[in-house]
């Protein structure tokens, strides 16, 4: 993952092509000026271009980049920032970091518990089952006797 200045970079770049394709696309499909004094049949014959959808698509990109790159913007550091700061934050996430640790390694230590008993447990059903197949098996059957 970039970091953020290369992102905003990204970002800018990105909002300079979407503005040179805008403009080029709507050039290139610009109805013809009329001249008073020219009439061509050629321009006549030419269907209707799709200047409103192109333009209403161009909008909708470039609005939409511009607000990528003010959240950017907005995630950047303040100037307010010092290093004293950072490291107070710095100093807080590692705390908080450490008390998640630690409440991981104890659901970690309490779901290993948790899965022993349910091994002993099956372990004594299979137990079970065995003992009761045996049973069966050494028993005979009412037909026999």
């Amino acid at each position: 993952m970039a970091d953020r200045l290369t992102q905003l970079q990204d970002a800018v770049n990105s909002l300079a092509d979407q503005f040179c394709n805008a403009i080029g696309v709507l050039q290139q499909c610009a109805p013809p000026a009329s001249f008073s004094n020219i009439q061509t049949a050629i321009n006549k014959d030419q269907p209707a271009n799709p200047t409103e959808e192109y333009a209403q698509l161009f909008a909708a990109l470039i609005a939409r980049t511009a607000k990528d790159v003010d959240v950017l913007i907005d995630s950047l550091p303040s100037e307010e920032s010092t290093a004293a700061l950072q490291a107070a934050s710095l100093r807080q996430l590692e705390e908080e970091n450490h008390d998640a640790a630690a409440r991981l390694e104890e659901v970690v230590y309490r779901g290993d518990m948790l899965l022993e008993k349910i091994q002993n447990a099956l372990a004594d059903i299979a137990q079970s089952q065995l003992r009761t197949r045996n049973g069966a098996l050494s028993q005979p059957s009412p037909a026999e006797s």
